[in-house]
């Protein structure tokens, strides 16, 4: 990020379960399973860890002019969230909840 790349953040679905608010967590602490930090100087911030499931990953698959961020004439993918990452303890990341998830505006889950 230093030299201006675009990070993305994904899982290995469906070897993993895909949740992506763990994968903000965990890309934000940087710490293992048994609590260990791994590549401590290569945490993000939980905004950076935000942009790297949206407008980066948008931009990585070329679909930037269509997705990643809310605006006019874009797909109004997204998803609401029990908390706000930027304003939460950054060990609650990974704990936060989709409550409801749009695809082009329309709903398709409700927790």
């Amino acid at each position: 990020m230093d030299k201006g790349l675009r990070i993305t953040i994904h899982t290995d679905a469906p070897v993993a379960l895909p949740n992506l608010m763990r994968m903000v967590g965990i890309s934000v602490e940087r710490k293992s399973r048994s609590g260990q930090v791994i590549g401590a100087d290569e945490k993000t911030t939980p905004y950076e860890a935000l942009k790297g499931i949206t407008d980066w990953s948008a931009y990585q698959h070329f679909e930037e002019d269509t997705k990643g961020t809310l605006e006019k004439g874009k797909l109004a993918d997204l998803v609401i969230l029990d908390k706000n990452p930027l304003k939460v303890p950054e060990e609650e990341i990974k704990n936060i909840i989709v409550l409801e998830t749009y695809k082009e505006g329309k709903q398709v889950y409700k927790r």
